[in-house]
């Protein structure tokens, strides 16, 4: 079965519930399956280490995990109106894929959460796609022939699903927060599957 990567860091779990949702998308499309992997904390103290199986939840991703999908739903909560430390870090360390060419040609997607409405969303979701752009990834949006995208007054942007977690960091979706997210993952996965038909 071909694997659609499900690729996050998140910390109160709201873009974990936003890659289950995803990840739910993806495997409605025959064929395809959603492999959900994160990326480990990182650290200010250098000496510190995590684990090498998380305590819970999906395992860590490796660079096979990355290589070996037909496409990638990279998700991170808002930093300042950009990623997360840790899925950068893991992004930063991608350079035998980039030199190999590993990742030209399949789609990727991308998710967020932030505590507001105008918490950095969209420069996030931008964040999150130039070093896929530059690993030759083609961009897959959430187009608003996905009707729920103009009437929602929770998450959701042309460029990506998205999740509005308030200032207490709730990560309970709204149900149109889980209808786009359905949504994007089963476009990624259509998308998907018919360019490694055309490859």
């Amino acid at each position: 079965m071909k694997e659609v990567l499900v690729l996050y860091y998140s910390r109160k779990g709201s873009v974990h519930a936003l890659a289950e949702q995803i990840a739910r998308g993806v495997e409605r499309v025959p064929g395809v399956g959603a492999r959900l992997r994160t990326v480990p904390a990182v650290s200010t103290v250098c000496e510190a280490t995590e684990d090498e199986v998380p305590a819970e939840g999906p395992p860590y991703v490796s660079l096979d995990d990355l290589e070996s999908c037909i496409g990638v739903a990279l998700g991170s909560p808002t930093r300042f109106g950009n990623m997360a430390a840790p899925m950068k870090y893991f992004l930063d360390g991608t350079i035998g894929p980039w030199v190999n060419g590993a990742l030209v040609g399949k789609p990727a997607a991308v998710f967020t959460s932030s505590g507001s409405h105008h918490g950095g969303q969209e420069t996030t979701l931008m964040s999150m796609m130039l070093p896929l752009m530059h690993h030759g990834m083609v961009m897959v949006g959430l187009p608003y022939s996905e009707r729920t995208l103009s009437s929602t007054t929770t998450g959701g942007t042309p460029y990506g699903v998205t999740h509005v977690a308030g200032h207490d960091g709730n990560p309970a979706l709204s149900d149109d927060e889980i209808t786009l997210a359905v949504a994007q993952g089963e476009r990624l996965a259509r998308i998907a599957l018919a360019l490694e038909g055309a490859r």
